[in-house]
């Protein structure tokens, strides 16, 4: 079962934000929220291994980018895949399928693409406000 971009950015801006400079303002007393078995929890994502479908290694999903309340980018860690130390790229969300594997009680990510395009992808740096 693939995971929408739409269900991916509706379950990852539930989570987080608070302390994001770009989102709205809170309204009213807060609204709980029943969360539903087809979501995912950014927890599950960062760290996991993003692959092609015929299993090349395109790197590790490092952070997720949100903006405006919204999720606007997926960053990857690609230093360890193309051999170049530390490396980042951003993706759109809409580039990385997520599902959960029942079998092997997992989390897969896939991506199309290859290795040429993340060498030639620009790199996103961890500076200024972002510096770690």
């Amino acid at each position: 079962m693939h995971v929408s971009a739409t269900l991916l950015i509706a379950t990852l801006c539930l989570t987080g934000m608070a302390h994001a400079q770009s989102t709205p303002p809170a309204s009213g007393a807060p609204q709980f929220i029943t969360i539903g078995n087809n979501a995912i929890l950014s927890s599950r994502l960062i760290g996991l291994s993003v692959q092609t479908a015929s299993g090349e290694g395109m790197g590790k999903i490092e952070d997720i980018v949100f903006e405006g309340g919204e999720i606007m980018g997926i960053v990857l860690s690609v230093g360890e895949i193309l051999g170049s130390g530390p490396r980042y790229v951003a993706v759109d969300p809409s580039a990385i399928s997520i599902r959960y594997v029942e079998e092997g009680h997992k989390w897969q990510a896939t991506m199309n693409g290859n290795r040429d395009q993340l060498q030639s992808a620009p790199e996103f740096r961890y500076d200024g406000k972002w510096k770690r």
